[in-house]
């Protein structure tokens, strides 16, 4: 495939069509900027060298058309002597120069027109180039994300998850069991230093009982 022939290809590609037919659109976007790359480069040195022919004809042309100006120049010396064949001659010889000069300024014209077709698709190539260089970012972005996701679905659904919350769950029962038996050994404490102080508190009033009727025991004596 020629350059102009594969430069033209890649212009008129669509990308977006290009990667929803691949099965793996990552190493297909690094393919096609690959190409495109290299296509760049060379149809930019072929543009290089376009425009140093045109610079080499624009020379021919300059030494031509001075070519014209002194057979013009020599026909008109030949008149002036009275050599009309010499005049002739000069003005054929100019007439042949003139028409390699009309050639000189078709193939300037050509080259011309390609050198604009050139740019044309060399500016529309480096636009599709950024543009697959933007969804190659994309790609590696979204390849990256859904791997993360394939990563957290596979943990998700291949039970180690839900594993480490039963596991989770059970340390939680043990140590609420734990708590429990805990509250329950402080509560009975707390009976016990209830009944204790229940104890207390009913010698104390069995004292103070006692006390009281020793009193009035007593006074009932003193008044008898």
């Amino acid at each position: 495939m020629g350059i102009f022939s594969r430069l033209s290809d890649i212009v008129n590609s669509n990308i977006n069509a290009m990667l929803d037919k691949a099965e793996d659109p990552e190493r297909m976007i690094r393919m096609v900027i690959q190409e495109m790359e290299e296509t760049l480069v060379e149809v930019r040195s072929t543009t290089a060298r376009i425009i140093a022919d045109k610079k080499e004809l624009v020379r021919r042309n300059k030494r031509m058309e001075k070519q014209a100006e002194d057979w013009e120049s020599k026909a008109e010396l030949a008149i002036n002597k009275g050599r009309e064949d010499l005049a002739k001659a000069a003005l054929l010889e100019k007439t042949a120069v003139n028409e390699m000069i009309s050639f000189l300024h078709e193939d300037m014209d050509k080259l011309d027109s390609a050198l604009d077709q050139l740019s044309l698709e060399i500016e529309q190539l480096q636009s599709k180039l950024n543009e697959a260089r933007a969804r190659q970012k994309t790609i590696l972005m979204r390849h990256d994300a859904t791997s993360s996701r394939r990563t957290v679905n596979a943990k998700l659904y291949d039970g180690s998850v839900d594993k480490a919350i039963n596991k989770f769950e059970h340390y939680e029962r043990k140590i609420e069991h734990m708590e429990s038996e805990i509250e329950a050994y402080e509560i009975s404490g707390k009976n016990i230093e209830a009944e204790f102080a229940a104890l207390e508190r009913e010698g104390k009033i069995d004292e103070e009982l006692a006390n009281l009727k020793a009193r009035i025991e007593k006074k009932s004596s003193q008044n008898k």
